[in-house]
């Protein structure tokens, strides 16, 4: 048995031809007015326009404070993974990136006082220069720079 499914009339309508000339009923300024933004090609509305009205996004007040503009993020690392270099080796970004400690050569790290440390490296940690003063880029938290200090480790500003 075979079911023939037959639209009903007037269920689907011919494409509009936009620009096929006067015979095909949308000649002239094919179905765009007359002038306008809307009417020149490559016209493309933005998200949020509303006709001219002031969008709704202006409309709301807008309170409190953002800090996202001004948020130094941070890779934390702890002490516990100094444990993975040599006694009395240098340890800058460049090998706890290497090694795959840390994500990015471009953000700051910080040096957390987390785990034991059982062999003294010397820590070399970058800073920045403004105005003929610098400024440390990387940080080691003091509990961290004690621990380091005691037994025999280095920190050292490149």
């Amino acid at each position: 048995m075979s079911i023939k499914l037959i639209k009903p009339a007037g269920a689907t309508h011919k494409k509009k031809r936009i620009g096929c000339g006067n015979g095909s009923g949308h000649g002239g300024t094919s179905t765009k007015g007359h002038k306008g933004a809307q009417a020149r090609k490559g016209y493309s509305r933005k998200i949020g326009f509303e006709g001219g009205q002031l969008p709704l996004i202006r409309r709301i007040p807008k309170r409190g404070f953002k800090n996202g503009l001004f948020k130094k993020e941070y890779q934390l690392v702890d002490l516990e993974i100094l444990n993975n270099f040599e006694k009395d080796s240098n340890v800058s970004v460049n090998e706890l990136y290497t090694k795959g400690f840390i994500d990015s050569l471009d953000l700051p790290i910080k040096i957390l006082n987390n785990g034991r440390l059982n062999n003294p490296v010397n820590i070399i940690l970058r800073r920045i220069q403004k105005n003929k003063k610098y400024f440390p880029f990387d940080k080691i938290s003091k509990g961290a720079k004690e621990l380091l200090e005691k037994i025999g480790g280095k920190i050292n500003y490149q």
